[in-house]
């Protein structure tokens, strides 16, 4: 396949991907409505993504004990990313979680810069720019100092950043198995949710099969296709493309949000997260013409 057509099918993955993430919050509230508080719920989805792919990544285990140790630990910090990032939709607001999650181009064009010495576009510190205001406005709209007012908005925002790192190391570092990679991330997840649950909720009385099946549903599309596919499309784009290609997420998320949870953001709130779409979209302006193709 060529470099164009790798690239757009990359695209593709990450733009379907983006719209399938749009609905995760749903499964993950109706765990924890089944009775697996906080993140035992998010805890059982990655197990039961873990038990799924575990077969199927024993025939790359090579690769997972060779020498691309830095992608490996990158793909475990990125399971615990979108584990935060999961946990939470059960601590917060949906919208406003999805957006701090999506300042990953921020992050993504810091770390570029000043860790890896890529060479940043002018106007991707405007894009900078932009994305502090949206977060300053958001964590402030009801008043006091711009910071995150709840765990939810705390795991969102720590997401972004850690999910920043995996993406940029993804792309410079050379890439394992699919499903290695998925069963890497869910690994991850596994151990993020197993570590917080244990200190934010009472360990559930039993699970029932209702509790299994949803967590198998969820964990095998969300956490080992779409990741699996995901993951092998970070790793040949840019990671600001990855970035505004799974904006998807951003407007169905919080629509979804609004029309099935009755969470409307505020004024202030919106215009926020507009500066942090703009941020996102100014990450990939240099690039117009390639993002024109897909």
């Amino acid at each position: 396949m060529s470099v164009e057509r790798t690239t757009k099918f990359a695209s593709l993955i990450v733009i379907a991907t983006g719209i399938l993430w749009g609905f995760y919050w749903l499964p993950v509230r109706q765990m924890e409505a089944l009775g697996l508080a906080g993140p035992w719920g998010t805890a059982v989805i990655a197990a039961a993504s873990v038990a799924g792919l575990t077969p199927f990544a024993l025939r790359y285990w090579r690769a997972a004990t060779g020498p691309h140790r830095m992608t490996r630990w990158a793909l475990v910090m990125g399971g615990g990313a979108f584990a935060l990032y999961s946990i939470g939709f059960i601590y917060g607001r949906v919208a406003l979680v999805i957006l701090l999650f999506f300042l990953t181009p921020v992050w993504s064009t810091l770390i570029a810069r000043y860790v890896m010495g890529w060479h940043t576009p002018v106007l991707r510190y405007v894009a900078i720019g932009f994305g502090l205001c949206g977060l300053s406005l958001m964590l402030s709209a009801g008043g006091g100092a711009p910071v995150p007012k709840s765990l939810g908005e705390w795991f969102g925002l720590i997401s972004g950043v850690c999910w920043s790192v995996t993406t940029t190391v993804l792309r410079a570092k050379p890439a394992l198995p699919p499903v290695l990679a998925a069963w890497l991330f869910s690994l991850g997840a596994l151990a993020t949710a197993l570590c917080l649950a244990v200190v934010l909720e009472p360990m559930p009385n039993a699970v029932t099969l209702a509790q299994i099946g949803l967590a198998i549903g969820t964990g095998w599309i969300w956490w080992g296709v779409s990741i699996a596919g995901l993951l092998w499309a970070t790793a040949r784009l840019d990671p600001a493309r990855v970035g505004i290609l799974l904006m998807a997420e951003v407007l169905i998320g919080t629509a979804g949000a609004a029309l099935l949870a009755g969470e409307v953001l505020t004024p202030l709130e919106v215009f926020g997260g507009g500066l942090v779409v703009v941020a996102a979209v100014l990450e990939v302006w240099p690039q117009r013409a390639n993002v024109a193709k897909i």
